[in-house]
């Protein structure tokens, strides 16, 4: 190659780690509504607003979005979306809502898992079953969202289950991810669709840039995800010089590559020209760099379908009674009693049984118990 065809390479190495600096960019806040700044939740890092916001303004695992009613949600791996009603940057923590106003529900199979939040707190909590009478002589409130012709729901603090009527009969035991531990445990915590869940995180660790005045937390640059406090002026002032500069640069060095490059076509003669493209076609196929075989990852969460049917299914008869002796009354998935001549389906292992066309839903999604996080073993049939 000669010094002319040289000096465009030359000039390209020295000036594109210009053109490209990876310098720590500050993200301004955005948000779905157009409303007031205090009925809005505004955005920023380690939260992003997609596709409002760049990736490079948000943190793994921190995505959200509008709805079509402009308000911001929040999706999580195991879970269905939830309505952020606030965000806490300084203390690090958010609140959500359901969006169908039936949080007692969402709780019943919550999981935060895959995530980067945890609960705030977790208060053992017990969901009972009482007979629809006991509703109108009741001081509390019951659950309406759970509710059928025959019982009401209600949801207390485990401790203080024992101020429940004895015809009031526990159907599941939880940790309750609640707020204030003392709040909860101070009386009967009455609907938990009033209340909203708080879950916290942990990293990155922002809280040092959140008291800081003028300050706001980013990545220290494009390639990597350790974080920084990065001053809001400094930062504004940096990024605008570094523009200013890469548009003199590039409007400089631009045609003065392009002319240099065509000075060195001229000089040089196609028949070397066409062996320098010969040479590298050949290097090229002759490099010790080989594709790899792609590797398929198969996720797989359910079961498949001759899994499940080989659990056992039983009729039941006019008792009601369940194959396993257990004496529930209610499928823990949609929350009704069994009826006579209805099909249910048990796992092995736990022996806890649902109606089939419940399970049969939830093993295809899940391939743990809906009640006991238990792995049913595929290797036995029928739960005796």
């Amino acid at each position: 190659m000669t010094f002319s065809m040289q000096i465009p390479l030359l000039l390209f190495l020295f000036f594109f780690p210009l053109l490209n600096a990876s310098d720590p960019k500050l993200c301004y806040s955005s948000s779905c509504s157009l409303a007031k700044i205090d009925r809005k939740i505004n955005v920023r890092f380690p939260f992003r607003l997609s596709p409002k916001q760049p990736e490079s303004c948000g943190h793994t695992g921190f995505n959200l979005l509008c709805t079509d009613h402009q308000e911001t949600t929040l999706k999580l791996p195991n879970s269905e979306t939830f309505l952020v009603q606030e965000i806490d940057y300084l203390h690090q923590r958010l609140s959500l809502k359901d969006p169908e106003n039936c949080l007692a529900r969402r709780l019943l199979s919550f999981d935060a898992s895959g995530s980067p939040f945890s609960p705030l707190h977790l208060l053992n909590y017990a969901f009972l079953s009482c007979p629809k009478e006991y509703v109108n002589s009741s001081l509390y409130g019951p659950i309406h969202c759970l509710g059928n012709s025959t019982s009401s729901f209600f949801a207390t603090p485990l401790l203080l289950v024992g101020s429940m009527p004895t015809s009031c009969k526990i159907f599941k035991k939880l940790l309750l991810p609640v707020s204030s531990p003392l709040a909860y445990m101070s009386g009967f915590a009455g609907d938990l669709n009033d209340q909203n869940l708080w879950l916290k995180w942990d990293s990155p660790n922002c809280s040092v840039c959140e008291r800081k005045t003028n300050s706001r937390c980013g990545f220290i640059n494009n390639t990597t995800s350790q974080v920084q406090c990065i001053s809001s002026f400094n930062s504004g002032l940096h990024s605008t010089s570094l523009q200013v500069l890469k548009v003199i640069s590039l409007s400089l060095v631009g045609p003065l590559i392009a002319l240099t490059f065509c000075v060195g076509l001229v000089m040089c003669s196609s028949e070397q020209v066409s062996s320098q493209i010969q040479h590298a076609m050949v290097a090229r196929l002759t490099g010790s760099v080989r594709p790899q075989p792609s590797e398929e990852v198969i996720t797989r969460t359910g079961l498949d379908d001759s899994t499940i049917e080989s659990y056992k299914k039983v009729e039941l008869g006019e008792s009601r009674r369940l194959p396993t002796g257990s004496n529930d009354t209610l499928c823990s998935i949609c929350l009704s009693e069994y009826a006579t001549k209805e099909s249910v389906r048990c796992l092995p292992e736990c022996e806890h049984c649902f109606h089939t066309e419940c399970i049969d839903a939830w093993l295809k999604l899940h391939s743990s118990c809906p009640v006991c996080r238990s792995n049913p073993s595929p290797a036995r049939e029928g739960c005796n």
